[in-house]
């Protein structure tokens, strides 16, 4: 099997604080999603895969490499971190020049990351006067600029708006479709699936679970779920449930009149049945939510905290 990363007992601490604890992991190429709660060592983990940091025990390997202090190797790493790494005064484009320039590229190369990213027309703006989106957006471009091997991306989707959300969902998977490697960290377990079916889970600095983004899923539908359902008359799509033995309650709001809540552990079905009543009845749906759709609720519940 070509393995572009390789991790065996790996460990990192932080004087009493623990990152990652004997991690082990065997990765070829392909778009995977790293996944778990606040906290949970993603971030230590993605920043030992860059080179930022040094285990304290075990080893990490990419493409057969260790990365600390290996310069030679971050040419074949693109890396987008969860917060801001710019330089405000200059232009955003004086940036990308400046990421090209330092893999020996120049204004071909940067011309073309801005435009995968959409921000050809604010390219001579001051990074300082960005949205959050846009610093987003930019950091991506900063990322993809020398056409990496491996791109490992923290948080990618932070702060981005809908539309530019799903043209970076469709730019990670064809970079996975290219034969190249992608490490996404994000505790939304929706903007995974939209990316790739392969996760890892981690969770107190161990791995959790290693697979199939449907495993997650299953385990997901394994706890009571929370859905909101917002119409015009609530109190009697409430009534199609009353007597359904996959819903274990229903309540409503005391602040939103036209908000219903149902509590089950079958969502496929509740979704397959109110979908055919809000047709059949003729309901206005307004709005639909689940708070309980993410990996936050899913680890609380299976580590006892729910």
């Amino acid at each position: 099997m070509n393995l572009v990363i390789q991790a065996e007992n790996l460990s990192k601490w932080y004087g009493n604080v623990l990152g990652i604890s004997e991690i082990n992991l065997e990765i070829p190429p392909g778009v995977y999603g790293l996944l778990g709660p606040n906290g949970a060592g993603k971030s230590t983990l993605l920043k030992i895969m860059t080179g930022f940091l040094r285990p304290n025990l075990g080893q990490l390997r990419i493409f057969d490499q260790s990365p600390f202090d290996n310069p030679s190797l971050f040419k074949r790493i693109g890396y987008c971190p969860e917060y801001d790494a710019h330089y405000p005064t200059i232009s955003g484009w004086e940036f990308i020049l400046f990421r090209a320039k330092a893999f020996g590229l120049g204004e071909t190369e940067a011309t073309l990351a801005m435009q995968a990213v959409g921000l050809t027309e604010h390219m001579h703006k001051r990074i300082r006067q960005f949205s959050l989106g846009m610093r987003q957006r930019l950091k991506l471009a900063s990322a993809i600029v020398h056409n990496p091997d491996l791109l490992i991306l923290d948080e990618p989707l932070r702060g981005i708006d809908p539309l530019w959300r799903i043209k970076i969902i469709r730019l990670i998977r064809e970079f996975g479709q290219k034969g190249k490697t992608v490490i996404l960290s994000s505790h939304i377990l929706p903007e995974v699936e939209a990316m790739t079916r392969q996760i890892i889970l981690i969770h107190q600095g161990k791995i959790f679970a290693l697979g199939d983004i449907d495993e997650i899923r299953t385990l997901l539908d394994s706890h009571p779920h929370q859905i909101c359902v917002k119409t015009n008359n609530p109190r009697r799509l409430a009534s199609f449930f009353l007597s359904d033995p996959h819903i274990l309650g229903i309540s409503f709001s005391k602040h939103d009149p036209s908000q219903v809540i149902f509590i089950t552990h079958q969502r496929d079905h509740f979704y397959e049945k109110l979908l055919k009543i809000l047709i059949e009845e003729s309901f206005d749906l307004h709005e639909m939510s689940s708070p309980d759709d993410n990996l936050q609720n899913v680890f609380d519940y299976l580590i006892g905290r729910k």
